[in-house]
């Protein structure tokens, strides 16, 4: 039934009725799907009247439709009448406003004129202002820039003011137009006049003052080693600083003249002090007059003695306190000279502007009315540290002798003592690093930069000095026929050693020093390794083994950390030469008994059997018999003793070696003792052969010995 349903509704749309449509239609159809089927007639009858109700009902809707609509062309018609009112009155309205357009246009364009009236009024009013207010100089200050008067603070004080005041009216910015009026001309050419008679009065002044402090007297120093003071000097010329600074902008090149002058007068007070600072410090190291000193340096210079010798232990008391003496003149004249520089550099600094941003060395004054334009820079203007290399220009040429004086006393005090070198490097090197406190230089003051290019030359020095000592360690030998002991470059190394570092105690940089004791000690290493045994009358190994033996002990007892790997070099050669020594006299108690022994071993190491050994003649047990008769238990003792006596006479008591070389000579006795029975049980076993002594006799006399020279 629902497929015939469906079949229906496609049978609709296929008739061209809507979806909806062919959907009503067959609802309808099932409502009254029995009544058509067997009423058809009254089926249709009904739909008939269900139609005309409807037509009724449509005719009615529409006659009711009808006066709704006339109702609303009647509002409409009210509508467009009103619009059409409200276009008269807005017509109107444009009309009034027009009018009112046209004069509020008018009044707008008189309120232009009367603000550009306005604003032409002040700016001339202040232009009239600026000619005749600030472009006017007070007549004091036109009355103490013509007087040019700078005898008191009071005076200066007003110049200053005047100047600035000037300054201020030359800079103003005026339109070059008004350069052409008759009056500002007139008045800029009086700023001129003013400016230009003042500045040579001033400079004039500011030299005179320069060369009357240059040619001053230099104070007597009383016997003391001081430099004087210049802070009279910075104080009569400080109060000046206004006006310099002054100077420096309104006419650099006229400035950049005066630190010249400056440095020409008082370079010259600086070279008379300095020279006269030297002298007293040359005479207080010398302990005399002046009028010895000299005699004094020559004697020095004309002695025989290598003028790099260590001093001798008879004039080591007085070599102590002439180092002393040295090390106090040194130091104060160090210290003199810090105070000397630096109130120097901070002096130029302030008075001549040198720490105020870039510098010019070469410049024009402005023209007033001009915006004042930077000064040309100097070429080298740009480095950020410019003003630090125009001050130490600067210094360089007021301290333009320090330098060579400085030098001339350090070379001075190095020959005065031995190793001077030294102590002057140390000296130099506390006072670069400032170990004196307060009184230490600046990293960037003249002074250090003075000082550290000395204290290139005394590492130059010291250098020098540690080469000729070295070389004369290397070159040095011992004394003819020289029995041994301890050499004298041992010794001269150990004053060396000590003497440095006495000298280094307070130094904090031990660089320099380090590098000079491995030097010395590489040379007294190779001094005593390259002995000869032409100039000795002992043993060469006992007396490298001595002398090594005494070096390892000395650096063990000062214990210094560069010294470590030679203490551990002197240590093993000490080894080495002990072992050569006893292996070479510790055959001589028992020569004979060693020399066939040594056959018996060469006969065995060219494939001799030991079985068959005792059948050759030279080698036979008659032959070792005949051997071992000769050296009984009395007669070696003897020779033990002998021995002794001959070591305690070579070796010297200050190195105390004579226990531990006995020691390691009973040590290869016993072991040359072991291997003597080994090769008889080996290559004579079953013969009934052996030494006349046994090891209990052997121990027994070295202890005896030993006891019998304790």
């Amino acid at each position: 039934m629902h497929q015939d349903r469906q079949e229906r509704a496609e049978d609709g749309l296929q008739e061209g009725l809507s979806p909806a449509e062919a959907v009503a239609v067959l609802a309808l159809l099932e409502e009254h799907e029995e009544p058509l089927l067997s009423h058809s007639v009254a089926f249709a009858e009904h739909l008939e009247r269900e139609l005309r109700e409807l037509e009724e009902a449509n005719l009615h809707a529409i006659l009711s439709s009808e006066q709704q609509l006339a109702q609303l062309m009647g509002t409409l018609d009210e509508a467009l009448a009103e619009v059409g009112r409200l276009e008269q009155s807005l017509q109107v309205c444009e009309e009034l406003l027009g009018a009112v357009r046209q004069r509020m246009d008018h009044i707008h364009q008189e309120s232009s004129l009367l603000q550009r009236l306005a604003s032409n009024r002040s700016r001339l009013m202040d232009e009239i202002l600026l000619l005749t207010t600030q472009l006017q100089l007070s007549r004091e200050h036109c009355a103490a820039l013509s007087r040019a008067d700078l005898s008191s603070p009071a005076a200066i004080a007003a110049c200053t003011a005047a100047a600035q005041a000037l300054s201020s009216c030359m800079e103003l910015p005026i339109q070059p137009c008004y350069r052409k009026l008759q009056a500002v001309a007139e008045q800029l050419i009086l700023f001129e006049t003013l400016k230009q008679n003042f500045e040579s009065s001033f400079i004039s002044h500011i030299t005179n003052i320069f060369e009357l402090q240059g040619n001053s007297q230099v104070p007597a120093l009383g016997g003391t080693v001081a430099a004087p003071g210049h802070r009279a000097h910075h104080e009569e010329l400080l109060p000046f600083t206004p006006l310099m600074a002054w100077l420096r902008s309104s006419n650099p090149a006229l400035f950049w003249d005066l630190p010249k002058v400056y440095s020409q007068n008082l370079g010259r007070l600086y070279e008379r002090e300095i020279r006269a600072l030297f002298e007293q410090a040359k005479i207080s190291l010398s302990g005399r007059r002046k009028g010895s000193l000299q005699e004094t340096w020559e004697k020095a210079a004309g002695s025989r003695r290598p003028r790099w010798s260590l001093p001798r232990s008879r004039d080591s008391q007085e070599g102590a306190l002439a180092r002393g003496s040295m090390s106090r003149v040194l130091e104060q004249v160090l210290s003199e000279l810090q105070p000397l520089c630096t109130s120097e550099q901070q002096f130029l600094q302030e008075f001549f502007c040198l720490g105020r941003g870039s510098l010019e060395m070469e410049g024009s004054p402005t023209k007033a009315g001009e915006p004042t334009a930077a000064p040309e820079d100097p070429p080298c203007s740009k480095s950020q540290s410019q003003p630090e290399e125009a001050t130490t220009q600067l210094l360089s040429e007021i301290f333009s002798s320090l330098e060579l004086e400085l030098r001339a006393f350090l070379d001075v005090c190095s020959k005065a003592q031995p190793l001077g070198c030294l102590q002057v490097l140390v000296a130099l090197s506390d006072s670069v690093l400032g170990t004196w406190g307060l009184s230490s230089a600046p990293s960037s003051s003249f002074l250090h930069s003075l000082l550290a290019n000395v204290l290139l030359l005394a590492k130059s020095n010291l250098n020098k000095c540690i080469g000729t000592l070295c070389k004369e360690m290397e070159e040095a030998k011992p004394a003819s026929r020289t029995r041994g002991g301890i050499l004298p470059c041992v010794s001269r190394f150990q004053e060396l050693v000590a003497l440095s570092e006495e000298m280094f105690q307070t130094c904090q940089r031990r660089g320099e020093l380090d590098r000079a004791l491995l030097r010395l000690a590489s040379s007294v290493l190779s001094s005593i390794s390259s002995l000869s045994s032409a100039n000795l009358k002992v043993n060469t190994d006992m007396v490298m083994m001595e002398n090594f033996h005494h070096l390892h002990n000395f650096l063990c007892q000062r214990n210094i950390p560069c010294l470590e790997g030679k203490k551990r070099e002197a240590k093993q050669r000490c080894r080495e030469h002990m072992e050569k020594y006893i292996s070479t006299h510790v055959g001589q108690p028992l020569e004979r008994l060693k020399h066939f022994f040594e056959g018996v071993k060469a006969r065995l190491a060219q494939g001799v059997k030991e079985e068959e050994l005792s059948f050759q003649l030279a080698y036979s047990k008659q032959e070792l018999r005949k051997v071992i008769e000769k050296y009984p238990g009395k007669e070696v003792k003897r020779a033990l003793e002998s021995l002794y006596r001959t070591m305690h006479k070579h070796l010297s008591p200050e190195g105390n070696l004579l226990p531990v070389v006995w020691q390691a000579m009973e040590q290869g006795f016993i072991r040359q003792y072991q291997e003597f029975e080994e090769l008889i049980q080996r290559c004579y076993a079953g013969a009934g052969i052996a030494l006349d002594f046994t090891m209990e006799d052997l121990l027994s006399y070295f202890n005896s010995i030993t006891m019998a020279n304790m």
